[in-house]
């Protein structure tokens, strides 16, 4: 299982410099423009299992049951040792990241990268977990919420629609992240903090806000947060 704490975030520096996510991988349909390229020059992670990751990350980290929890850790340490890489979350002054890099560059009995290993920086991949990688992003984060708050609406009446909509406020303009991905803790400051100051919903919608939020994750297909307020 991946120790969050077993690595220096910044040995040298060399680690948090230029590694981003691979949002412009090449497909394969692409080979026959990129003969030039080595296997070096290549994004060593693909996308899909970088989504993978990600996507597995988030599970794991808005899990409230143990095995539940390591089953995610688990799964996430398995495919990315299939391709001989493996993952931490950082720390970037107040905001995790979570940063995936070659196994060889990780030195296991003294828990650190060693910067002598590192052939090439731009094969880590580093994905921000508190909001969006690019703030260019925002308006399809906010259209998915949208949508979201759309199905809930249909499913679930005005109340709860209501409920969604105040919610996709909170995760796009605060976060800047699809709902579904919001974890135990920003919900609880939605519900205790944003509500108050910035939302003024009805009664109505006061008496079913944990309802709705769960309703909400559950029409995304995600597992629901533990939910604290």
């Amino acid at each position: 299982m991946t120790d969050r704490n077993a690595i220096d975030a910044d040995v040298d520096g060399s680690e948090s410099s230029g590694a981003t996510r691979p949002s412009d991988t090449r497909d394969a349909s692409d080979s026959e423009d990129t003969d030039a390229e080595t296997d070096a020059e290549r994004p060593a992670l693909p996308r899909g299992v970088v989504d993978e990751v990600e996507r597995l990350t988030r599970l794991e980290r808005n899990a409230v049951d143990e095995n539940e929890i390591e089953a995610y850790e688990d799964r996430r340490e398995d495919l990315l040792d299939e391709h001989d890489f493996t993952a931490r979350i950082r720390d970037d002054d107040g905001d995790d990241v979570l940063v995936c890099h070659p196994a060889e560059w990780h030195d296991e009995e003294n828990g650190v990268i060693r910067t002598e290993r590192i052939d090439d920086i731009d094969r880590a991949v580093e994905i921000p977990l508190e909001g969006t990688a690019d703030p260019d992003d925002w308006e399809a984060v906010d259209d998915h919420n949208r949508e979201l708050v759309a199905a809930v609406r249909e499913a679930h009446g005005d109340v709860h629609g209501d409920n969604a909509a105040m919610l996709a406020d909170f995760a796009g303009n605060h976060y800047a992240k699809p709902i579904e991905s919001l974890t135990s803790e920003e919900l609880a400051e939605f519900g205790t903090d944003y509500v108050v100051r910035n939302a003024w919903p009805s009664a109505k919608q006061q008496e079913v806000i944990a309802e709705s939020i769960e309703h909400v994750f559950e029409t995304a297909g995600e597992p629901v947060p533990e939910i604290r307020f």
